[in-house]
């Protein structure tokens, strides 16, 4: 098929398609935003360093990008998941990347600018090399001097990248469109030159930790002035002025050439779809058309708003860029899918639209729903609420939940029952008003079946055994027919995970007048108890016999996803004081975290034990018997002490893992997830944490700056704002004293949703030694469900 013209579409709203000929196109009457005022320390977004985390597997991105954009322009060096510092080579700058994913993904269309003629067609060998002495970005924003003499620039819009290189003089300026080349495995691509001005592309491909089904991404790439001449190529053979090229797998691009030996600088816009190649060109007409300099000034001035909304006052220059960089990060997902008509791919794979809200993808919920989800619904609930519904669309277009959902399908990666804490989450910060049976009906689903075989996601894989036996089954080398991971590999944290979601429906179910389900649900959040072995004190996966299986040490237990049974046992928020009296009470719990957390040494040398003594290798997660702050099943574990009488000994694990987060490529505690990590970092500088994730409860330890001022969306918060003080708090003045809300002292170790939203002032008064504060019988945060019989 011949691809010269593409069709309009007419739209109930303004939006129509941009016929692609002749090189024209009329820019939208977009004026770029005015920039904030400068604060404290000028704008919040001199702050950021978007390097943090691009080496030691941290596999953050410092390409260009806005808020939930799904746009992601950033360079890729060769590192499975996109860029890595240590490396001095560009194979190019492509589209589309997730910050902090364990796996490749993306890196959809890498673009490269070169000079001279068009001879290799793999990346890996035409790539640019580059020293970091020439290169720098922030929010939005990303330039690089390639030792080519050619610099490139890169910006964006919420569903276009746009990119200037500014070249030598010389008459073979090129730039290099690669479709058959990304991250993840290329089933198909599909190069197609419309015109002299324009490059559309569709790539169909597949992966992430393991094959998936097939997702296909659509773009059109618009430059600001004709190219002199163009080809393609396809496999190792480059065909001067083809305009056409199709592959199955392999090598497939395309070139553009450019005469810079009067003007050496060439802008381009390329615009993105999951949906089509008309989507494509209707997301160019709506966001293309402006200069490079008007869409980097309106990149930054989003960013700086939606930074704005948490203000910080002292604390050492470190640990504002670190808090302001992890809090750029914890915006940078889930995405947006839809396009500027609001046509979507669902996981059904058909076209859909989505009205009166944004569909939002890419769901790393395992990660997610432990930190971001939460940080999210207090700082973007707009954007939080059409997430919900997002995944809400995805039950009624494929039929079930998701787990680990990538762009137009599901992955499958991770275990357990995530999606479930996410929406309670999300019905319990109120994001869900008119959904709420919807979400519930969806849910109970999920809770008590399993998906069939003829569907893609495997949802609660072991829930016939668990609800039938109490517990999933640990089968090691389990075999199963879908992608991803499966529940019986991990039979001991799935278990866990389970029952922890359970618990959270079950409050969610009681709210809504569901009394038979709340009840069952709430019994069957009891399940960790059967996986408990009252002859090691540990919890332990169970074979299909129900006896425990592995070795008897819980540094070695088998079953558990990315860790051991020590560092599960703390994931059970919703019945702390059952746990606790399954270990032995109180006092053996307390020992039990300070081994645990090394909490002898800690308190000599904080920053040695987090770094020397804690595990803190990126992929350490097996044979261990310490806290890994680098990984999600230990984010809630410091703040276990809030339940066990020690609330001052939360603030000192939160302190000390807190400085592993550093302002250098190396800071980040281990992969980001999509701003998991990120979020984690914010919620325990500021002072408030989700201990019981799925919930409305909020945990309080001693925040790291003197005050911290957030501005709240009235509509969820009607006071607008709220500030949380700890003048004097330091490295040695780090213990809470007391707390007061609005003035009237507060002795509980956590607070509400509901609280929050009637508060103005939070302020901690804060003292070198512990008190007594937060250690009375009705302090800690309550359990959800069960009790300590």
């Amino acid at each position: 098929m011949r691809w010269t013209r593409l069709p309009r579409l007419r739209t109930a709203g303004a939006v129509t398609a941009a016929v692609l000929i002749g090189g024209a196109l009329a820019a939208p009457a977009v004026q770029a935003a005015p920039l904030s005022a400068a604060g404290a320390h000028g704008r919040l977004t001199s702050l950021v360093n978007p390097f943090i985390g691009s080496q030691d597997e941290g596999n953050t991105y410092p390409g260009a990008t806005v808020p939930f954009g799904m746009v992601q322009f950033s360079p890729d060096t060769g590192h499975n998941t996109g860029y890595d510092y240590t490396q001095n080579h560009i194979r190019g700058f492509s589209l589309v990347h997730l910050s902090g994913v364990g796996c490749g993904l993306g890196g959809d269309l890498p673009v490269l600018p070169t000079t001279g003629d068009v001879t290799e067609t793999d990346y890996a060998k035409y790539a640019a090399t580059f020293s970091h002495d020439n290169e720098k970005a922030s929010p939005g924003y990303y330039e690089v001097g390639l030792d080519s003499g050619i610099k490139a620039e890169l910006t964006a819009t919420q569903r276009t990248g746009v990119q200037r290189y500014t070249f030598p003089a010389t008459d073979k300026a090129n730039v290099l469109l690669n479709a058959g080349q990304a991250l993840h495995k290329t089933l198909s691509t599909k190069v197609t030159i419309l015109n002299d001005h324009t490059v559309q592309t569709a790539i169909t491909g597949s992966g992430f930790c393991q094959d998936t089904k097939p997702y296909t991404v659509y773009t059109v790439t618009h430059f600001n002035r004709p190219f002199t001449t163009s080809g393609t190529w396809n496999g190792e053979t480059v065909t001067a002025g083809s305009r056409h090229s199709t592959a199955t797998s392999g090598l497939n691009g395309a070139y553009v050439r450019f005469d810079t030996r009067k003007n050496r600088t060439v802008e381009a816009t390329t615009a993105v779809s999951y949906v089509d190649a008309r989507g494509a060109a209707l997301n160019l007409r709506a966001e293309g058309g402006r200069s490079f300099k008007r869409v980097e000034h309106a990149a930054q001035a989003t960013w700086e708003k939606r930074l704005e909304s948490v203000r910080t006052r002292g604390g050492s220059d470190t640990q504002q860029k670190t808090f302001y960089s992890s809090l750029y990060r914890s915006f940078l997902a889930p995405n947006t899918g839809s396009d500027v008509d609001g046509r979507y791919t669902g996981w059904d794979q058909k076209i859909h639209r989505a009205r009166n809200f944004t569909y939002y993808q890419n769901f790393s919920l395992w990660d997610t729903y432990r930190t971001q989800t939460q940080l999210l619904s207090l700082l973007a609930p707009r954007q939080a609420r059409d997430m919900a519904i997002s995944v809400l669309q995805i039950d009624k277009d494929s039929g079930w939940l998701p787990k680990w959902g990538y762009g137009t399908v599901e992955t499958n990666i991770m275990t357990g029952d995530p999606v479930t804490p996410f929406l309670t989450n999300a019905y319990q910060q109120g994001l869900l008003k008119g959904y709420e049976e919807e979400a519930y009906k969806a849910l109970k689903k999920n809770a008590d079946g399993v998906p069939p075989t003829d569907s893609a996601p495997v949802g609660r894989e072991g829930n016939k055994q668990y609800i039938a036996n109490g517990y999933v089954p640990y089968i090691a080398n389990h075999t199963h027919a879908k992608p991803g991971d499966s529940d019986f590999d991990y039979g001991g944290s799935a278990t866990l995970e389970y029952a922890l979601a359970d618990g959270m429906l079950s409050q969610m179910a009681a709210d809504l007048g569901h009394k038979a389900d709340a009840a069952r649900y709430a019994k069957r959040a009891e399940n960790y108890r059967d996986i408990f072995d009252p002859s090691t004190g540990f919890f332990r996966s169970r074979d299909t016999t129900g006896a425990f299986a592995g070795p008897d040490d819980p540094a070695k237990s088998v079953g558990f996803h990315e860790g051991t049974s020590w560092q599960y046992q703390w994931l059970v928020p919703q019945d702390i004081p059952g746990m606790v009296s399954l270990i032995g009470g109180e006092k053996a719990a307390n020992d039990r975290l300070d081994s645990f957390f090394a909490y002898d040494q800690l308190v000599k040398d904080p920053a040695k034990t987090a770094s020397e003594i804690w595990v803190n290798g990126p992929y350490s997660y097996y044979n261990a018997n310490k806290y890994n702050p680098s990984n999600e099943p230990d984010l809630i574990a410091p703040y276990t002490y809030l339940s066990t009488g020690q609330p001052w000994k939360t603030t000192d694990v939160v302190h000390a893992a807190l400085t592993l987060f550093t302002d250098t490529p190396t800071g980040m505690t281990g992969n980001d997830d999509l701003g998991t990590m990120s979020a984690w970092n914010v919620l325990s500088s500021i002072g408030i944490f989700p201990v019981q994730p799925g919930t409305s409860t909020w945990g309080l330890s001693t925040p790291i700056f003197d005050r911290v001022d957030i501005t709240l969306d009235r509509h969820y918060y009607p006071r607008g704002h709220l500030t949380i003080r700890a003048a004097g708090t330091s490295d040695t003045d780090r213990y809470t004293q007391s707390v007061s809300a609005d003035g009237s002292s507060y002795g509980k170790t956590y607070l509400t949703t509901d609280t929050l939203r009637r508060t103005r002032d939070l302020t901690f008064t804060v003292g070198a030694q512990p008190s007594q504060w937060g250690t009375s019988a009705n302090a800690a945060p309550p359990a959800i469900v069960g009790s300590a019989g």
